[in-house]
Formats: C-alpha cells, sequence, structure tokens
C-alpha cells in the first residue's frame, strides 16, 4: 500500500521521499490546519497507510535521545516491531504547539498517559480515522523528558517545514548565552535523525511499502 507520511520538518521528509519508494510525504511546519488538509487531499486521491513519522520529545524520563517509539493500529505495530524489534511500543500525543520545558513535558504526560509528544501524529490519526485507513506512527526521541529547549529552538522552524536561520541567529544575537544548549539540541536532533532514517530504511527494504492490508 502507498505510504502517506506526516512530519514536521523538511529535513525529515528529505529522509523518506526517495526514487522508487511508493510513499507521498507532507511536512507540516507547525501549521496543523495547512498538514490535515493536504493529507486529507492525499488520503482521497491515493489512499493507503498513513504514518507519521520524524522526531518527538520524550514525556517518559525513561526515554532517551535516540530511543525509536511506535503507536498506531495493534495489526501495524505488530508489523513495526518485527522489522524493528528495538523499538518501543507506547503512546504519542500530538500536539499543536512545542512543548518545550521540563514541566510541560511532565504536565502532558500526566494528562495524556503518553509516552512521546510531536506535533503530527494527533492530525495523521484523526484524518486515518476519518477515511478509514490505518494508521501508525514512527517517532525517535530527540529532547529527553527532562531537557528545556533553548529560546532559539522554538522558533527555527518555517511553516513549509524548512529552517528559519534568520530566526535563530536573531534569537541568539538577543540570547548568547543559550548557545550551549542550542547545539546540545542540534546534536540530540541530529542523532535522532540518523536514526530515524535507518530505522526507515530497513522498512523499505522490509517492503513495508509494499503491504497489503486488504
Amino acid at each position: 500500500m502507498t505510504l502517506l507520511i506526516a512530519c514536521g520538518l523538511k529535513r525529515e521528509a528529505r529522509l523518506f521521499d526517495l526514487p522508487g519508494r511508493n510513499v507521498f510525504v507532507v511536512a507540516g511546519g507547525g501549521d496543523s490546519a495547512r498538514l490535515e488538509r493536504e493529507l486529507d487531499d492525499l488520503a482521497e486521491t491515493h489512499p493507503g497507510i498513513i504514518l507519521s513519522c520524524g522526531i518527538a520529545g520524550a514525556l517518559s524520563r525513561a526515554l532517551r535521545s535516540g530511543d525509536l517509539i511506535v503507536d498506531g493500529d495493534s495489526t501495524l505495530v505488530d508489523r513495526l516491531r518485527q522489522d524493528l524489534p528495538h523499538a518501543i511500543s507506547g503512546a504519542i500525543c500530538g500536539s499543536d504547539t512545542i512543548v518545550a520545558t521540563a514541566a510541560g513535558k511532565r504536565d502532558l504526560a500526566r494528562q495524556s498517559g503518553a509516552i512521546a509528544a510531536d506535533m503530527e501524529s494527533h492530525i495523521a490519526r484523526r484524518v486515518a480515522m476519518r477515511r478509514q485507513l490505518p494508521f501508525a506512527a514512527i517517532r525517535v526521541i530527540a529532547d529527553c523528558a527532562e531537557d528545556d529547549l533553548p529560546p532559539a529552538a522554538l522558533v527555527g522552524m518555517r511553516p513549509d517545514g524548512g529552517l528559519a536561520l534568520g530566526a535563530v541567529l536573531l534569537s541568539l544575537a538577543r540570547r548568547p548565552g543559550q548557545l550551549p544548549a542550542l547545539l546540545h539540541t542540534g546534536r540530540q536532533t541530529d542523532q535522532a535523525l540518523r536514526r530515524l532514517s535507518d530505522a526507515f530504511d530497513t522498512l523499505i527494504r522490509a517492503g513495508f511499502d509494499r503491504l497489503d492490508l486488504a
């Protein structure tokens, strides 16, 4: 089946949308309304498996940067764990805004019971339910539950999912003391993206984009 992938960043989208793969990718860029509209349009014209793929923030203190988390329909989660035996199965909570502080992560964990959070999974799940299509989330932890994200990290994404370099540099100029935290966040993100790329490549080699769930 065709894979319809919802992610946040163009960096993530480039990991999935490679020649020879039966995939369509929408990078939301934090614009939840546009992401839902474009994903819904894709689901109408190319019905398939709807995936939420990308990096996530940990809500559970047991998770570390680089941990792979899967959630979704039980049949798909079982298949994902066959192909990705080191993946952790657990609830992933979607949020329309970045969960930026350790206190905010604790609150969301308590309210939702989830172990990780991102900005796309709730939208992808909603479209899948509306279109009666299978759904799964594949996420890699970037920031840990105890991490507070620096201000520059919160302004680094353009509405199209690209890097807002100017906004990042302006934030650093105003608060240069955040540079060590920003570098740490960048290293976590790079590690998570490498793990995500490896995991998705494994799924493609295993034929995940050719599943027949009929």
